[in-house]
């Protein structure tokens, strides 16, 4: 009961943001113009407090499809937005699992001193926040002459620790014995790879993939920072600057914006949970 109670606060502003955005400009106005007024006041430096109660509604009295015609076909700089985000977070979520794989591979199969203390150094790369490293990230980007490029924010993905670190862990819980018998067998280290690790982390993969998504597709720092192109922004740093007066359209498009993430977690969420259960093949 109390994990039903829970669960329905934590769903609350996702089915919000969804029902509001089916909402009319008028009635959103209606049910927040207080907070809306408030907020565009603040702006202005005016010094002001909300003295009507705001109206929640989960029903529109009448659906709209208004913001979501504005957002699809009469403004193309969300549309342009949104692909930015996937061309962006794409590229890092295969090429970051690839990289994490290899070198997840190289830390379980070859252990010693030096790789044990480089691993470390992974989990300490891992712990630390983005805010940490940004602007060592800044100034690598900026000697390598890639600022105010995608490669500026691809790069640094694509060697993350975090899914090296989740990687090795799972790894190294596979069973010694199938990668001697494949050995006895004749296999190669990148058969034993290809062949015995990566079908049995299949499920690890799925889990981190879906994690590595769901951070960078709501990422804002890097953008801000890395690029100075506006066209070149990502829906989430997009959304951020949707001014009060176009509320409507925020909850157009952050609704369209969650439906990516949505479409994963609900395709991969057996697999998701299988990963950090450390389920599947790899037991005892």
């Amino acid at each position: 009961m109390i994990a039903a109670i829970f669960a329905c606060l934590f769903l609350m502003p996702t089915i919000l943001t969804m029902a509001n955005s089916f909402m009319s400009a008028n009635e959103i106005k209606a049910n927040y113009g207080s907070i809306l007024d408030n907020a565009s006041e603040s702006k202005e430096g005016k010094k002001t407090y909300v003295a009507e109660r705001v109206n929640l509604k989960f029903i529109p009295d009448m659906v709209s499809f208004s913001q979501y015609i504005t957002v699809l076909f009469k403004s193309p700089d969300y549309l342009l937005k949104f692909w930015n985000s996937v061309i962006l977070v794409g590229p890092i979520v295969v090429f970051q699992l690839l990289i994490a794989a290899l070198a997840a591979y190289s830390f379980t199969r070859h252990r010693g001193r030096i790789k044990e203390m480089l691993f470390f150094v992974y989990i300490i790369l891992m712990l630390m926040p983005y805010q940490v490293t940004l602007v060592p990230n800044f100034l690598v980007a900026n000697w390598l002459g890639i600022i105010n490029t995608r490669w500026a924010i691809l790069l640094p993905g694509f060697f993350a620790p975090f899914s090296v670190f989740l990687l090795t862990k799972f790894m190294r819980r596979i069973p010694v014995s199938l990668i001697e018998s494949a050995e006895i067998d004749g296999a190669g280290e990148w058969s034993i790879f290809t062949k015995v690790c990566l079908p049995i982390c299949k499920s690890s993969l799925f889990s981190v993939a879906i994690l590595v998504f769901i951070d960078y597709w709501n990422m804002v720092e890097q953008p801000l920072i890395l690029l100075s192109d506006e066209a070149m922004y990502p829906l989430s740093v997009f959304l951020s600057k949707i001014n009060t007066g176009e509320v409507g359209l925020a909850f157009a498009v952050a609704t369209i914006y969650m439906v990516p993430a949505l479409l994963m977690f609900l395709y991969g969420e057996d697999y998701l949970i299988e990963g950090i259960a450390y389920s599947g093949a790899v037991k005892g």
